[in-house]
Formats: C-alpha cells, structure tokens, sequence
C-alpha cells in the first residue's frame, strides 16, 4: 500500500467514521451493538440524519482540504472565511464552541482567543474532528511542521492550547501512519513534541493503558475523544472493528469515529472501508451553492492534497 492509499484512506475513513456514528450521537454506550448484535453494522441514519450523511466534522474537513489546494497553501484568513460561510448556510449540526467563535463578528485571529478569554474553556473536539485533511496535506512536509500547521489551524476556533496540542499529535500520528509507520508506536515521540504544561495531562490518557472508563470529561472534549480513537487502534486488527469500537462508546460518537477512521483508515487503507459504508457517503456543504460531495470526490480531495 502506498502513500496515496493510506491519505484517502485517512481523509474517507474519517468521513465513513463520521457519517457511521451520527444517529448515536448523545446515545449511550453499546448502542451500536444493541442495533447491529450480529455485528454487520450499516449506515442506517436517524437522528436527523440520513444514511451516510456526513456532519460538521467532515464538512469543515472539507472546507479546510480546498482552502489549501485553492490557495496553494495554508491560509488562515481564507479557511476562517469559508467556515463563516458555511455556519452562515445553517448547517444541520455545528458546535456551539465553534458557532460562538464564527458568529461573533470579531476578526479572523482574535476571535477564538476572545472567546476562551471570556468563557474560560475551549477544549473541545472541534479542531480534532476536521483535521484529516489538513493532515494529509502537511504530512510530507515533516513533524514539526504538520504540528505546527494543526496548531494554527486549531486556533482558529479554539482558544484553549490544549486543543491545539491534541490535533497537533493527531496530524503527527496520521504522519507516521502514511509513511507506512505504527502511530501506536510513534505515541512517545509525538508527546515529546507537545508544549510543556500540556504534556502530562496528554501523556496520561494516550498511556497503553488507558482505557475509555477512565476519562474524566465527556468525550466531546479533546482529551478523550483523541485518548477513545487510539484506544479504538489500539484494541482492534481492522478498520471496521476500530469504527465499530468507537461508536458503541457513545457521547460524541461522531466524531470519536471520525477521529478514529483518520487513523485507522490511514493504517489499513480505502480497501478495507466496507463498501456499504462507502455507497452511501455523502457530505452536504451548506453556503456553497447547494454542494454535495460523494466518496469518489473525497478520494480526489485526498489525492490531491498529497504533497
């Protein structure tokens, strides 16, 4: 499996997480099994979602995939646009972080700091549910930058640093996965890298033996919604068991499954996606002109974004 493999399995096994695990959303723990006991289970819709409907997570996902292939780059300015944009459409499902921050009014680089500096939390999932494209694209360019650039990209909408730190060691482990690499193993070196006053709280719940019991927040926060998607890895030898672990957690079951279908897909490749979850996928993009992207026009997303 080559490089390109593994980044559309990233970028369309989040999307496959992400569409799987919308109508449990706020459901409780093994409700995935309790719907599919013989263990197929199917994107079967609900909860103001239709089967294979993709969410927030993978819209904005989106949004930030085209921002660096329209601007040639990463562009802050541009990408906090076409997030204004795409709240503006109303979209089904957006965070009530990432709403506050986008419709406030306030510029591009003070809005998410303004927020935090008023609210006081910030550490929410939501730059950890977008990041597989933008993960994808900077992964050639090297550790420091790939975390360098979730970094940035997480301050649009999230003011607390720890959320920056949890996407930034997420576009690390989806960096040694392309590269053919365990991100399992790569855990040590990417904590290594993350500021100091975050480390120990990220070490504790990235340990091999931290278990999704032991979280100390719901997991739509960062820490153990990144924490549920390695465990997920960790704890399963395909990618549809990994997804299937991830949803029966319950809470945000959405993006939990995101997060782990970047890195599971990125492990085991597009071919093990199953195809009935694949058929169905598709991403809505409210503000831009009644858009909806299909799983090949992932595919392409994610092989362009290659570098």
């Amino acid at each position: 499996m080559d490089r390109i493999d593994r980044a559309v399995g990233a970028v369309l096994g989040s999307a496959v997480g992400d569409a799987l695990g919308a109508p449990f959303e706020f459901g409780l723990p093994g409700a995935f099994t309790e719907r599919f006991p013989d263990g197929v289970g199917e994107m079967c819709g609900g909860a103001g979602w239709d089967p294979g409907e993709a969410t927030d997570d993978t819209q904005m996902a989106v949004l930030v995939g085209e921002s660096l292939l329209d601007r040639g780059g990463l562009d802050l300015p541009d990408v906090f646009d076409r997030f204004r944009r795409w709240a503006a459409g109303e979209p089904k499902d957006i965070g009530l972080q990432t709403e506050d921050v986008l419709g406030s009014g306030d510029p591009w680089d003070t809005a998410a700091a303004l927020h935090f500096q008023f609210n006081g939390r910030a550490a929410g999932n939501g730059s950890l549910m977008r990041a597989a494209t933008s993960a994808v694209h900077f992964a050639g360019a090297g550790r420091q930058a790939t975390m360098d650039a979730a970094r940035r990209i997480a301050a649009l909408t999230h003011g607390d640093a720890a959320a920056w730190e949890g996407t930034a060691i997420l576009h690390e482990l989806v960096r040694v996965a392309l590269d053919g690499e365990d991100p399992l193993a790569a855990v040590p070196t990417a904590l290594a890298h993350v500021a100091d006053v975050h480390r120990p709280r990220w070490s504790t719940v990235l340990a091999p033996d931290w278990h999704p019991d032991d979280a100390t927040e719901f997991n739509g926060a960062v820490w153990p919604c990144l924490a549920s998607a390695v465990w997920a890895l960790r704890t399963t030898a395909t990618f549809e068991a990994a997804l299937a672990a991830a949803v029966d957690l319950g809470g945000d079951t959405d993006t939990v499954a995101a997060v782990t279908g970047a890195l599971a897909g990125a492990v085991h490749g597009p071919a093990s996606i199953p195809g009935r979850w694949i058929e169905p996928l598709h991403v809505p993009l409210p503000g831009f002109g009644g858009r909806v992207l299909r799983a090949d026009e992932l595919r392409e997303l994610a092989v362009s974004l290659v570098s």
